[in-house]
């Protein structure tokens, strides 16, 4: 993974560990809430999303087919799930050239250092709506790494 540069890191993955993510912030993770997508898709995976409009995001993949993009909802975000074993560890959108995320707390080592989830209704927003929020509180420029490529 690449060199990250803010004080507090966190790593973790997917249970196979053929996709690795790290995220780094410069918050008092205490202060980083969680929030859990009421969504049926995100449900069903347990997904409580943290990120930092300042902070990093780096996805790594031990092979370029480790990691499957999945769309629902509005077709507007790419959910990252592990090819193998189906862990859900983030969710990515593209805008303007640059791609912005949020990472599954619940992938990540260490994930009780953030505060209790919160539940969000991203369904309740419109696309238009989605992305505006998006803009505001996910890692902008996720790096995506895959050794040897």
């Amino acid at each position: 993974m690449s060199s990250l540069s803010n004080p507090h890191t966190f790593r973790g993955g997917c249970h196979c560990g053929q996709v690795r993510v790290a995220f780094s912030t410069a918050l008092d993770p205490v202060r980083i809430i969680p929030r859990a997508c009421d969504c049926s898709f995100c449900q069903k995976h347990a997904a409580a999303y943290v990120s930092d409009p300042a902070g990093q995001l780096s996805v790594t993949t031990q092979s370029s087919d480790a990691l499957r993009r999945y769309q629902q909802g509005s077709n507007t975000a790419e959910f990252l799930l592990c090819h193998r074993c189906g862990v859900l560890v983030a969710v990515v959108f593209e805008h303007d050239a640059r791609v912005y995320g949020a990472v599954n707390a619940r992938s990540l080592e260490k994930a009780a250092a953030f505060g209790s989830p919160l539940q969000a209704s991203a369904q309740l927003l419109a696309p238009g709506e989605k992305v505006a929020r998006w803009l505001q509180l996910w890692v902008p420029d996720v790096e995506f790494v895959t050794p040897g490529t």
